[in-house]
């Protein structure tokens, strides 16, 4: 079993930036690949990006592309990612969830086993 906790959601106002952490525990061979999704209020949860176990590769939505960037700490017995966020937009107020144990990068929201609560972004005009 993996327990996951999202942090650093926060207001803001568009054009800053934001970090979201996930620190993962448990068994850190169930941890694999890791990701973050969204969800708009009144929208269905999106995938935001993903990272591979190693962390040496990553994938992103199109949206997040050049203004995200998703990295991990596989170091001690926790892992954690992180999502930083730049240039923020109003759009991109949500709830931010961290999600694991997936075998592989994946946008797919079903391939990971694992979910954390969820951290709140709000961004202002």
């Amino acid at each position: 079993q993996v327990h996951l906790v999202e942090s650093g959601g926060d207001l803001a106002q568009a054009g800053d930036s934001l970090t979201l952490s996930c620190v993962a525990s448990g068994r850190s061979f169930d941890i694999g690949a890791m990701g973050w999704f969204r969800e708009a209020p009144g929208k269905e949860r999106e995938f935001v990006a993903s990272i591979s176990t190693s962390g040496f590769n990553t994938y992103y939505a199109d949206f997040q592309k050049g203004r995200s960037t998703i990295s991990r700490d596989n170091a001690g017995a926790e892992n954690t990612m992180y999502l930083q966020m730049n240039n923020l937009r109003p759009e991109d107020t949500a709830l931010y969830y961290c999600a694991a144990g997936a075998g592989g990068i994946t946008a797919q929201a079903t391939s990971y086993k694992y979910w954390g609560q969820g951290t709140r972004v709000t961004v202002s005009t």
